[in-house]
């Protein structure tokens, strides 16, 4: 079973338990806070928690859910060996793992709807890399 290390905000609250409800027989989450969806929280805390985890192997994902799904993944992408993308479609999800090895996706609870969200996780998890050009591409970042 793949594990998958999951977070949000107060806005993304919701969407993240949603998440892990939806996929609970398929992956293992490790979920990293936040734990309500009334408590206002500080979204780069959660994002940084995050990427601690996702940093220090390879073949690890995360999941960060807030808002708009922007502001974690600038906090994300401060972090060295990480690559977060904000994803709203399949497609851009799909890209985002083929063309630059996507290490995480941010989703916006706000902006996405819940069952895209779904198809897009789908999407996230199971495409791989496709290096070839994309290498030297993705190891400037």
């Amino acid at each position: 079973m793949k594990k998958i290390f999951i977070s949000s905000d107060h806005a993304g609250f919701n969407l993240k338990e949603q998440i892990k409800k939806r996929f609970s027989k398929k992956y293992k989450f490790q979920d990293l806070g936040t734990n309500n969806s009334k408590v206002s929280v500080n979204y780069p805390y959660f994002a940084h928690r995050l990427c601690k985890k996702v940093g220090n192997n390879t073949k690890n994902i995360g999941i960060l859910v807030c808002g708009s799904g922007m502001g974690m993944s600038m906090a994300a992408n401060r972090h060295k060996k990480i690559r977060a993308a904000v994803c709203y479609s399949v497609k851009n999800t799909k890209l985002s793992r083929l063309h630059n090895n996507a290490n995480i996706i941010t989703l916006g609870s706000r902006l996405t709807k819940k069952n895209t969200a779904f198809k897009c996780i789908e999407t996230f998890v199971n495409t791989k890399f496709e290096g070839g050009r994309h290498i030297k591409r993705v190891k400037k970042i």
